[in-house]
């Protein structure tokens, strides 16, 4: 974990900063910077031979009552395996934006998924070293994910999601004014001031732009002021313009110091000129991987370029899905666009790619000394007490929106009404009255909650998947929630 020096203290204890009608002036945005670190710990990202194979079993119609009546399997319910990722081999160095592209179904969520350790399983295959040694524990609390879909809690407010994530997630050296001022600095660091206010939303609530919310989602993981950030398809469902602010606040990242390692769907030409470094995808094959700026004149070395100028970006996602008009020349008689650029990489790019990977000489990277870094995994009682407080009074917000919404107060107030109508000239001495009002008041009020919190499960498992992943907190806090 990063330590965080200097910092100023204010006045105010609440989960969700400062009041702000006691608060004093803005601060000058010229020392929200102070509370983060002026430049973080570089890292340098290499995989070689990166692959993973994924083992289903293909069954047929009616295979499973064929089972039960005791027939035989037959060869299409044998077990298959299908191979997403074949030898992916590069880097990306700290100050640069490796982009990764590719059509759906390329890979690129599950590479970025292993170069974030977030694959444990004997089918993935390769070497992946962060400043030539092996990711430990220390490095891997360095490093920030982002998912592809914005997991956030609708009703709270974007500087509510980012305190609350901040106090769970920060040092305990830090006080809770020490982080929530950490917070404040990384909202301001990425645009959010004008929205910090206003609730995240969903489809059915109105909140803040898609955009906004996207870049909440990278405040997460700024908040532990990550070396090496990435990021899963992050201008997804976002227009030409917001995507390209999007990328200019990872370009700003990456001149901190930052390794950005991020995958794109279809990035319009002024963001593909941000990028350092490009790799091309197709089927979990690699296509291309070197220099954004140096991938058209590559493939026209290899027999490939447009007729006319066009976006970089969808050239390359042409030629991933196969596609490549050659004039004069029918169909059926084009050569196997993806099989040859296969070939092509393997024989120009590959070579040079691994013995990049092999080289063990680290120019300009510091030593990292994991003794002064490390810390105990046992949970002190305070510490769990103090989580498992923030975590419900983070679900207490979250929740009051819908359990005082008018529909389940009037649920309420009709069932004492007809309760006390129906028990109302009861006699006191009669226990089988009392007994009926007991019985209903239990069934009411075990019911009726219980089906209400059936439908947060889906929301708050989600949640804890994320969380879970980054190292947020211990699941026995979750548990104890009622998550």
């Amino acid at each position: 974990m990063p330590v965080y020096n200097g910092v100023e203290t204010t006045n105010g204890d609440s989960p969700d900063g400062p009041d702000r009608s006691k608060a004093p002036p803005p601060r000058d945005s010229r020392d929200l910077p102070s509370l983060m670190l002026s430049s973080c710990y570089p890292i340098t990202l290499k995989f070689m031979e990166v692959g993973y194979r994924v083992k289903f079993e293909n069954r047929n119609k009616g295979s499973n009552i064929k089972r039960i009546l005791g027939h035989e399997p037959t060869i299409c319910d044998q077990i298959q395996e299908r191979t997403i990722l074949n030898g992916i081999t590069g880097m990306a160095s700290p100050g640069e934006i490796l982009a990764v592209l590719g059509p759906s179904g390329s890979g690129k969520s599950t590479f970025l998924n292993a170069l974030a350790g977030r694959i444990q399983s004997n089918s993935f295959t390769g070497t992946i070293l962060a400043n030539n040694r092996k990711p430990t524990k220390q490095i891997m609390k360095r490093t920030g994910f982002v998912t592809q879909d914005d997991i956030l809690y609708p009703h709270l407010t974007v500087r509510e999601t980012l305190v609350f994530c901040s106090l769970l997630r920060l040092p305990k050296s830090l006080s809770k004014q020490e982080k929530t001022l950490v917070a404040e600095s990384v909202i301001s660091e990425l645009g959010l001031t004008k929205c910090e206010n206003t609730i995240i939303g969903n489809s059915f609530i109105r909140g803040i732009s898609g955009g906004e919310r996207k870049r909440v989602s990278i405040a997460h993981e700024m908040l532990i002021n990550p070396s090496l950030l990435i990021l899963d398809e992050p201008t997804s469902g976002l227009d030409a313009t917001a995507a390209y602010r999007l990328v200019l606040t990872l370009g700003s990242l990456a001149q901190k110091g930052k390794t950005i390692v991020t995958s794109m769907h279809q990035p319009s030409s002024r963001v593909y000129q941000m990028f350092d470094s490009v790799m091309v995808l197709s089927e979990g094959r690699c296509l291309y991987f070197g220099k954004g700026s140096e991938a058209m004149s590559y493939f026209e070395t290899t027999g490939y370029s447009p007729s006319f100028p066009m976006n970089p970006a969808d050239f390359l996602l042409d030629l991933a899905n196969g596609v490549f008009q050659t004039d004069g020349v029918s169909e059926r008689d084009k050569p196997n666009v993806k099989q040859s650029l296969i070939a092509s990489y393997n024989t120009l790019l590959a070579p040079k790619a691994r013995a990049a990977f092999m080289e063990t000489k680290e120019n300009g990277i510091g030593s990292y000394n994991s003794k002064e870094h490390r810390s105990s995994d046992r949970i002190s009682i305070d510490a769990w007490f103090n989580q498992f407080s923030i975590l419900l009074q983070r679900s207490l917000k979250e929740r009051k929106h819908e359990s005082f919404n008018t529909l389940r107060v009037f649920q309420v107030i009709m069932a004492a009404v007809f309760a006390g109508l129906m028990w109302w000239h009861s006699d006191f001495r009669d226990v089988q009255d009392r007994l009926g009002l007991l019985f209903f008041m239990s069934i009411f009020w075990g019911v009726f909650p219980s089906s209400n919190s059936v439908f947060v499960f889906p929301q708050e498992r989600a949640i804890f998947v994320k969380e879970r992943a980054s190292g947020s907190w211990p699941c026995s806090r979750c548990s104890n929630n009622g998550c």
